[in-house]
């Protein structure tokens, strides 16, 4: 009798601390899960509470799940899944599993708690980051803008894939340029990466910026962040190129200078009218 009360107390009090474990995993699990990607780069990222627990990552597009093995039991609050994501034109999901301080061979890992992540197409999602490009004057009304596709994290063997290895035909690029100094803005959607612009005013200035444009995903990640300005020089004549603001500084300097001349020319003047009279005043 004394040996089934035994018994039976152990079972209880396993139970207790089986039941106080998984709470406590509960408490601490991740929270607010966020995709973040660049390039093709991908990392999942969330928020815990700071603890002792591991956290296990795991992902799926459609069939079962599958771990993540860079991001088995880590206590980092990001995991990056670039080399998991594939193919690419894809809509995957991701798990984080909170795993408890004190694990039993016979516990089901699915049982653990965990958080699930908003789904995710890493071809029609992921940012596209600003891209460098030259310009080279061909005649006074053409340019040729070169630009260079950005490269991903992603390798195929040795060598490392560009943007439009992936997007391929889906990739053009969008031109914004316009005459310096003028506010009126013209756009070219391009297919290639060597695009040249015509129809440009002779001896004018002009300022291009550039950005990929993905015309076949949502709207929202349609285009790439706008690269750096850089503009061409005109044909040498200055004041055609000067802007509104430039011209107000020279005008300003300009009335500084002439109000200059005109005070020390009155005060010139005064002064030497002054001596005259009162050199014409003295006694002889």
């Amino acid at each position: 009798m004394a040996s089934l009360k035994t018994v039976l107390c152990l079972g209880v009090c396993l139970s207790a601390w089986i039941i106080t474990t998984a709470d406590e995993a509960a408490t601490f699990k991740a929270e607010n899960l966020r995709w973040f990607s660049l390039d093709f780069k991908t990392i999942l990222k969330w928020t815990t509470k700071p603890s002792g627990h591991k956290y296990t990552v795991t992902y799926r597009d459609g069939d079962g799940w599958l771990v993540c093995r860079e991001c088995f039991k880590v206590s980092d609050s990001e995991c990056e899944l670039t080399n998991y994501l594939k193919p690419y034109d894809r809509t995957y999901t991701a798990k984080v599993q909170t795993n408890p301080l004190f694990e039993d061979e016979d516990d089901d890992p699915d049982e653990f708690p965990h958080t699930n992540s908003l789904p995710f197409n890493p071809y029609r999602e992921s940012n596209i980051s600003a891209v460098v490009f030259t310009v080279e004057t061909v005649n006074q009304r053409s340019v040729n803008v070169s630009i260079t596709d950005p490269l991903t994290s992603i390798h195929q063997g040795v060598n490392q894939l560009s943007i439009r290895d992936i997007l391929k035909n889906d990739l053009k690029y969008k031109i914004s340029y316009y005459k310096s100094g003028s506010t009126g803005k013209r756009e070219n959607i391009s297919d290639s990466s060597t695009i040249q612009l015509s129809g440009l005013d002779a001896g004018q200035s002009y300022c291009f910026m550039v950005a990929a444009f993905i015309p076949s995903r949502p709207k929202a990640t349609q285009q790439g962040a706008w690269s750096i300005r850089q503009c061409t020089p005109g044909d040498g004549n200055i004041l055609q190129e000067l802007s509104l603001g430039t011209w107000v500084g020279i005008t300003f300097i300009l009335l500084t200078v002439l109000i200059t001349i005109v005070t020390v020319t009155v005060l010139c003047c005064r002064c030497c009218r002054q001596r005259n009279t009162y050199q014409s005043s003295a006694p002889v």
